[in-house]
């Protein structure tokens, strides 16, 4: 199994000898729930693209400080990239700007979300139990202040919430989007939250704090990733009920 990471942005100088980038917390996290295949890294921000995607068994979209609505050239170019994996039903993970980009390119609206940033630990009713161990309402880790404000047509809510009802979706074998991040980690959560501080306020800003002491479930959310990333087609019709 290969996997192709587009690492959609680059990491604050100060925290890049901690975590690398965002491609290495990804690997960190897949690893961690149980990945073994091989991998390669590139970055659309730079134009850097493979050759062909027809060697990976699927294609991961990191998380980004842009917006995926947005006209800037590189990200035409990587919604032109996706619109073709679509077409191609190469599997597809998106993770926050990667899920919002993805629902773009399948004709969903995306935007500033009215009711703000979304940041630090939320929680979420996940709507598919049989992906994340018999789970019902998982606690993840965001920083967002856009949204897929439509479900894009064919998807599957995954997941939702009163701040964000479209947490996460999925079409059929080919696209599995969450908008948290499942590769944070309570430390790089906090270093945001403290370059938020003066937009969140003193008080929300210590009670998204307080929160991150309470833990999160990325964790989760990594094993479904790599389950789905695994899965054969007919698995994964069974595992999600559309058979």
């Amino acid at each position: 199994m290969t996997l192709c990471i587009l690492e959609n942005d680059d990491l604050d100088p100060a925290l890049a000898p901690i975590y690398g980038g965002y491609a290495p917390m990804f690997l960190r996290m897949l690893r961690d729930a149980g990945y073994r295949g091989a991998f390669e890294v590139f970055r659309p921000m730079r134009n850097d693209y493979p050759a062909s995607f027809d060697a990976y068994d699927a294609v991961l979209l990191t998380g980004s400080r842009a917006d995926a609505f947005a006209d800037e050239p590189w990200i035409r170019t990587l919604r032109a990239k996706v619109d073709g994996l679509l077409a191609t039903g190469k599997k597809l993970v998106g993770v926050c700007f990667g899920h919002q980009l993805v629902g773009c390119c399948m004709g969903a609206r995306v935007g500033r979300a009215p009711q703000g940033w979304g940041v630090g630990r939320l929680v979420y009713r996940w709507l598919e139990p049989e992906m994340v161990g018999g789970r019902t309402e998982l606690a993840l880790l965001a920083s967002h202040q856009d949204q897929v404000f439509d479900l894009p047509v064919g998807a599957r809510l995954l997941a939702t919430s009163d701040y964000c009802p479209i947490a996460a979706f999925s079409v059929g074998n080919a696209v599995l989007c969450v908008q948290p991040h499942p590769e944070f980690v309570v430390g790089y959560s906090a270093f945001l939250l403290d370059k938020q501080r003066d937009m969140l306020g003193p008080q929300r800003h210590a009670v998204c704090i307080q929160g991150l002491a309470q833990g999160h479930d990325g964790p989760v959310i990594a094993r479904a990733i790599v389950d789905w990333i695994g899965a054969d087609d007919a698995a994964l019709v069974r595992a999600l009920q559309v058979a």
